[in-house]
């Protein structure tokens, strides 16, 4: 178990090492290809870029000899809906500095959307210098599509494994298995049933499980020198925490919705409830909503901090371009770098406790006498 512990930490510190290398030789080439322009700009545009999502995976670039623009990466599927099916290679796009022709149309990206425009990629504006150009439907496959593809193939290989150990050794985890069988029952008897109790935890175990290695997974990936930032997109964290309130409310309880609209029970007559009850309600109904809300914003905000900071202390070595400042940003981007990793997992473990407190209260069940 040491050995197989020391494996995991050197896989971790060499993914940290590999991911501030290309980032940091990224930078060196965005530098380099900038001579005239304001580097403190161009380090700004290279973490907005960095947070957003995209329609390729995209390592590095540099500039051949030529004045030419080579990125490495890989391409992903562009698929469109504009009076009709349109799917091509986002290798079409150059990474935004080319127009896209496809069956006779022009699209363009701009802000990471992308707009039907002119073979010259004209993009008309409003007062408001909002686009004008009409937006084709767009069902494209992004890196954060893609990376959530890979950590769900991930998830299923992986427990599925687990689960036919268990049937082959009579219930006793081998392989890596041993490593993720304790954090399953760590979920289980620390999570969920302290906060829902012993009756009705296990109907809510497979979404805890599922929502805790799905974001402890992701937060990973995102520090690998893929440079994806899934739990950092606020649609993302929407969607899991929109999970989180669906399945609250459509489990509870009588209990939980007497507890919404009727908080003060029967130990005072009607009366005397009805002013109180004004504020009340609305306070408990409006606590509804703010329980997910809060799970989205606090994983989102929280993923995006972490992943600016690192980016801006990587950039600031090549502000400083001294002997002093440069080692010292990059010190300070590794220590956070590893900080990360703890953050990583945290996060995944706070959602799915705030998710187990929740559905604790939505099941709980009070005998009437």
């Amino acid at each position: 178990m040491n050995s197989y512990t020391t494996i995991l930490q050197k896989i971790q510190k060499t993914t940290v090492l590999f991911a501030l290398f290309f980032t940091s030789f990224s930078l060196a080439n965005t530098k380099e290809e900038t001579k005239s322009g304001d580097l403190k700009t161009e380090i700004k545009e290279y973490i907005a870029h960095h947070l957003q999502d995209a329609y390729d995976f995209s390592l590095f670039s540099y500039t051949n000899d030529k004045g030419e623009h080579v990125y490495i990466g890989a391409p992903l599927p562009i698929i469109l809906w504009d009076n009709g099916l349109k799917v091509f290679s986002s290798s079409k796009f150059h990474h935004g500095e080319s127009v896209a022709e496809v069956d006779g149309n022009y699209y363009a990206i701009y802000h990471n959307k992308i707009y039907k425009t002119d073979a010259n990629g004209t993009i008309s504006y409003d007062d408001e210098h909002h686009p004008t150009n009409a937006k084709p439907l767009d069902f494209s496959i992004t890196k954060s599509v893609v990376s959530m593809m890979i950590v769900v193939l991930i998830m299923f290989l992986l427990f599925r494994n687990l689960a036919q150990s268990y049937q082959k050794n009579g219930g006793i985890a081998t392989g890596v298995g041993r490593f993720f069988e304790p954090i399953v029952l760590y979920v289980r008897d620390d999570i969920a049933r302290p906060n829902i109790g012993e009756k009705k935890y296990k109907k809510y175990m497979s979404f805890l499980l599922t929502v805790f290695f799905f974001i402890w997974f992701l937060n990973i990936l995102g520090l690998t020198p893929l440079g994806v930032n899934v739990t950092g997109n606020i649609a993302v964290t929407f969607g899991l925490a929109l999970l989180t309130f669906l399945i609250t409310n459509l489990t509870g309880t009588k209990d939980y919705w007497l507890h919404i609209f009727d908080p003060l029970g029967s130990s005072m007559a009607w009366y005397a409830k009805v002013p109180l009850y004004i504020i009340l309600i609305p306070i408990e109904v409006l606590g509804v909503f703010i329980k997910p809300f809060s799970l989205l914003i606090r994983l989102y905000a929280n993923m995006q901090a972490g992943h600016i900071v690192l980016m801006s202390l990587i950039g600031l070595m090549f502000i400083f371009k001294s002997w002093l400042g440069s080692p010292l940003s990059f010190g300070l981007a590794f220590a956070i770098s590893l900080i990360e990793v703890l953050v990583a997992l945290l996060q995944a473990y706070i959602f799915t406790m705030l998710s187990a407190l929740y559905f604790g209260f939505a099941a709980e069940e009070h005998e009437h006498h």
